[in-house]
């Protein structure tokens, strides 16, 4: 998408980058200092690493929360320096195409009814806990999470298969050369867990890098990861102390990992397929050449 804009420029993506995360960590620290002030206000305790324990549904809106806040910095930095409308970081289109990520939702459902069964099926973790949180307590926390998961989600899409493949991708000749580094580092952001967790996390963002390139636009990834989230944090949430675990898919066992992988792959076929019949634009606009100027016509 840089190149075609016709303001590509070498620097512009490496001083993007820093100033993203330079930005991202400075309104993190402004954001963990404001949530410890109204934990404090409020009588929340006090953890050992200087924070406040808001509860197990408070704590991890605030974990979404932190993550969703790179959404608009991504849209900032694409705005300035990359000089660009912020939209085309959404799809080639310069915009987030709703009724393609419609269609992305209602593909995502067979493959997670599959992953939810086979979840079901597997034997849990020694320890785990399978005691019912309650009803009153569930949805209160499915409330939250169907507003916070959303926006966490689409922002890691905006990163790593928005900003860092297009980052990449305005240095080579191929784009399918751009969706390697950022499923590594997708991965890799997730911390190290077991060696299938990381695998089920590199083969997500493969995908998800994918069907970017081949649907010309975030809005297959996005659906994906917020289907996946939304499983994820809901399950967690109908059991007592499910919110409290601080496992993420990283730590998946090779059970999980491995049926976690087979439905994104189920997903990426459904969703190719749609794509040959729903026909959504794949590429962008070649960048205008400047009109030439104007010399005034000679007289003999």
């Amino acid at each position: 998408m840089d190149r075609t804009t016709g303001r590509h420029r070498w620097w512009r993506a490496w001083v993007g980058t820093l100033l993203l995360a330079v930005a991202y960590f400075v309104i993190l620290l402004v954001l963990l200092g404001v949530t410890y002030g109204l934990g404090t206000a409020i009588g929340a305790p006090e953890l050992p690493d200087a924070g406040v324990d808001l509860g197990p549904l408070g704590n991890t809106a605030m974990d979404l929360v932190s993550i969703a806040i790179a959404l608009p910095l991504v849209l900032l930095a694409t705005l300035w320096p990359a000089r660009r409308p912020a939209g085309t970081v959404s799809s080639v289109t310069g915009r987030l195409r709703i009724g393609w990520l419609g269609w992305c939702l209602l593909a995502g459902l067979p493959p997670l009814l599959l992953l939810t069964a086979t979840a079901f099926l597997l034997p849990g973790e020694p320890g785990e806990s399978d005691t019912w949180v309650g009803l009153r307590s569930f949805l209160a926390a499915l409330a939250v999470l169907a507003v916070l998961v959303p926006l966490q989600a689409a922002a890691e899409e905006y990163v790593f298969r928005g900003w860092l493949t297009q980052a990449v991708g305005a240095f080579v000749r191929s784009p399918w050369l751009a969706v390697v580094p950022q499923a590594v580092l997708f991965a890799a952001a997730h911390g190290w867990g077991t060696r299938w967790g990381f695998l089920g996390l590199l083969v997500n963002g493969l995908v998800a890098g994918l069907l970017t390139i081949r649907t010309g636009g975030l809005e297959a990834a996005i659906a994906l990861h917020v289907l996946n989230n939304l499983l994820a944090f809901g399950a967690s949430a109908a059991v007592v102390g499910g919110l409290s675990s601080d496992e993420t898919a990283a730590d998946a066992p090779w059970s999980l990992a491995l049926a976690a992988m087979v439905t994104d792959l189920l997903y990426a076929a459904i969703v190719l397929w749609l794509a040959r019949r729903r026909k959504p634009q794949r590429l962008s606009a070649p960048a205008m050449p400047p009109a030439p100027y104007p010399y005034p016509a000679r007289t003999a």
